[in-house]
């Protein structure tokens, strides 16, 4: 019972004396009054004990449940808010004392008010996160060509929103929306520059940007993509219409060129040019000084070609005319000075050539001027040699009238006249003197030509040099069968002398071997008949210019000519003066009775 009454009287004397004692003095009384047993009392108290016991057991181990769960809520607070603390990067929280004392419960209720404001701390800084995160991700979608209407999933990390954090994220913001700003003007700059250059080229410049991509041709306001890629394809789209505004300046440049050249040429009116002012205006103008609307436009462009075509047809049928002009006064300087001149068949041939569009006009005028000045220049350094060749040939001619002259029986007869041909024999046989010299003046005159131009001198397409040496060759055939004539007469005269003195002796038969005066007269006739046939046949070579205009084949050959080519022109008159020469020595080739 002492057992039993220790525990009742830690409670206090007014609990004894209302509850448990006041209980167990009425159960004595009970017991006394019925006479219980004393053991069975004992059992009975015993039982009260231990049930008294077990129900003081479940309230203490209640209480050490209630008390382990509040040290747990308390050290759950105290980590949750230390983690608060590192993940929102604070050292403490002001107003909460670093050491809390009391109880559990008056613990737990300092902490709460704390871990709340640093719970709503963390959700405020929770979404100025994802606030910035997600303008992060949709910016750089945007850069990266990833542009989607859908709002991007935002993963913040908790264990890290300090401010230092969220600076660097605010930063990151920062520098995108700088550069998205940067990449929109980059863009409003293309796109201006694809709108200009459109309307200088005349292209429609809306079909252009949304061929690019479609959001780059909408309303201000609405979002313009601003990839790498968009970018690039604009870029692109610049140079490409810069390099067809340059290509096109240039066809224009050209075209305007030639229609200077051709209204120069053509000398076309002013209301002609006026028409095109536009376009020669462009002629000092580079590309990036040009930026009115439609002024480098296609149709312009056709419009001018087709104006230079039209002029250059007008130019052909004219530069037909001037070609033949032109290869009129080059045959005029060749034939005048004796040269080669260029064939009939070549000219055809460029003639077809200008009809036919095939050759340039301006390349053809600008060769012939240069043929013309060459044919000039070769007729210059040639004016010396064929002043000399005229005056050969002039001596030629009175050689041969000379030789006819002498063969008139009647030249000394006195007749109307007769002194004006005694005094042109004068002068004749003066001027025949100085063939000598005048032939090997030319002959060395010739040579120094052919050396200093490396180059064939043509007589009407003869070599000159050929014909001078062919002349000497036959005049010194002449002179020589002159001599022979001499020796000839002069024996017969002698053996004329000589038969008086034999006239009473036996004389043989000289019908056979004597000549008779009229074979002398046939010998002399034909020994200046050679000498004829040597003059005219150097007229001949003279008069030649008018016959061989025909026969060159080439446009003014500058190479040497092969003295071969000509052989039958020259072959047939040194046969000619060779038979004549050989008719004469035959009429002296049999043996002369004394």
């Amino acid at each position: 019972m002492a057992s039993f009454q220790t525990p009742i009287g830690m409670r206090s004397s007014t609990m004894l004396e209302t509850s448990c004692g006041y209980l167990l003095k009425e159960l004595q009384m009970i017991w006394d009054e019925v006479g219980e047993d004393q053991f069975d009392r004992e059992k009975v108290l015993l039982d009260l004990e231990q049930e008294c016991l077990e129900v003081y057991r479940k309230k203490v181990d209640g209480a050490n449940v209630s008390r382990s769960r509040l040290h747990q809520e308390l050290a759950e607070a105290e980590a949750e808010f230390t983690h608060l603390l590192l993940s929102l990067g604070e050292c403490s929280l002001p107003g909460r004392p670093e050491k809390m004392a009391g109880t559990l419960k008056e613990q737990l209720d300092s902490i709460t008010p704390a871990l709340r404001e640093m719970r709503l701390r963390k959700e405020e800084r929770m979404k100025q996160f994802r606030d910035v995160q997600g303008q992060i991700l949709k910016i750089s979608a945007e850069i990266v060509n990833e542009n989607d209407d859908s709002t991007p999933i935002v993963i913040v990390n908790e264990n890290d929103l300090s401010l230092k954090k969220l600076e660097e994220y605010q930063n990151e913001l920062q520098r995108l929306h700088s550069e998205k700003n940067e990449r929109l003007q980059r863009v409003e700059k293309y796109i201006d520059t694809v709108h200009k250059l459109s309307a200088t080229l005349g292209i429609d410049a809306s079909t252009i940007i949304t061929k690019i991509h479609p959001s780059l041709d909408e309303p201000f306001g609405r979002s313009k993509n601003i990839s790498d890629s968009i970018l690039e394809k604009l870029k692109r789209t610049v140079e490409s219409l810069k390099e067809e505004k340059q290509q096109r300046l240039e066809k224009l440049h050209s075209l305007g060129k030639a229609l200077t050249n051709l209204w120069d040429l053509m000398d076309s009116p002013y209301g002609d040019r006026r028409l095109f002012s536009h376009v020669i205006r462009l002629l000092s103008v580079s590309s990036p000084e040009i930026s009115d609307p439609g002024s480098l436009a296609l149709y312009i462009i056709e419009q001018a070609e087709a104006e230079v075509k039209r002029l250059d047809q007008l130019k052909a049928s004219m530069m037909k005319e001037l070609f033949i002009k032109k290869q009129k006064e080059l045959e005029d300087i060749c034939n005048k000075s004796h040269m080669e001149i260029p064939s009939r068949l070549e000219m055809e041939k460029i003639i077809n050539l200008i009809n036919s569009g095939e050759i340039d006009h301006v390349n053809l005028l600008t060769s012939m001027d240069e043929q013309i000045l060459r044919a000039k220049e070769e007729a210059s350094s040639r004016k010396t040699i064929m002043e000399k060749v005229e005056k050969w040939m002039l001596a030629c001619d009175e050689e041969r009238w000379l030789e006819e002259y002498s063969m008139d029986q009647s030249r000394y007869s006195v007749s109307r006249g007769a002194h004006k041909n005694l005094r042109r024999a004068e002068r004749a046989r003066i001027t025949v003197n100085k063939i000598p010299a005048l032939v090997e003046l030319l002959l060395a005159k010739t040579k120094s030509w052919e050396a200093e131009r490396s180059k064939v001198f043509l007589y009407d397409e003869v070599p000159l040099l050929a014909m001078l040496e062919e002349y000497n060759a036959l005049r010194q055939e002449k002179e020589e069968e002159k001599m022979r004539l001499r020796q000839e007469k002069k024996k017969f005269q002698t053996q004329v002398a000589i038969e008086p003195e034999n006239i009473y002796g036996s004389r043989p038969s000289t019908s056979s071997r004597r000549l008779s005066n009229a074979s002398i007269n046939g010998g002399y006739s034909n020994a200046i008949t050679l000498n004829r046939r040597l003059s005219l046949g150097i007229q001949q070579l003279g008069s030649n210019s008018t016959n061989s205009a025909n026969v060159g084949t080439s446009f003014m050959k500058e190479g040497k000519t092969s003295p071969e080519q000509h052989t039958p022109l020259r072959h047939n008159l040194v046969s000619q003066i060779r038979d004549e020469t050989a008719s004469v020595v035959s009429t002296f080739s049999g043996p002369i009775s004394p």
